[in-house]
């Protein structure tokens, strides 16, 4: 498999590989694509300590580097990830958040790691895309969530 041209890099403390399997779990078109070890000593770590992870997150291309407690994740970078209904937002949510993540405002929420993730129904995009009153309706209402609630976006966007 051919390297791909652009990746995300992930600066992770020390739990780059336990956080790509987690997300391999969790998302269908992700996995564990190779994990490599530190062929010496280095800042944060020993020879044979897992140095980096090569992964994929819903056909994202991703690197996992244990750079040690250095720099830390925050919400100027998340996932984006596009729900087609409310069992799918929640199989999600409920992933991150329940192991070990912590839920946000407006579908954001973070994950053990300190990750960013958007779970965010088209339900919502649609209605945010209409323009008008009925995306204000529907803007305001989610203003007020925290996991996003489908039915509840919908019947704001109807008035």
């Amino acid at each position: 498999m051919a390297s791909a041209k652009n990746t995300i890099c992930l600066w992770f403390d020390k739990d780059a590989e336990t956080a790509a399997r987690f997300y391999a779990e969790t998302f269908p078109d992700s996995a564990v694509n190779a994990v490599h070890r530190a062929p010496s000593d280095y800042p944060s770590g020993k020879e044979g300590d897992v140095l980096t992870v090569q992964f994929t997150v819903l056909g994202i291309p991703c690197l996992g580097l244990n750079g040690g407690p250095i720099f830390k994740h925050n919400e100027a970078f998340s996932f984006q990830i596009a729900t087609d209904d409310q069992a799918e937002t929640d199989r999600y949510w409920d992933a991150i958040v329940g192991n070990g993540g912590q839920e946000s405002a407006c579908g954001w929420c973070k994950d053990k790691w300190g990750l960013s993730w958007q779970i965010t129904p088209r339900a919502l995009t649609d209605a945010l895309s209409a323009g008008g009153a009925e995306a204000k309706r529907a803007f305001d209402a989610m203003m007020g969530m925290r996991k996003i609630d489908v039915a509840a976006i919908e019947k704001a966007r109807r008035g």
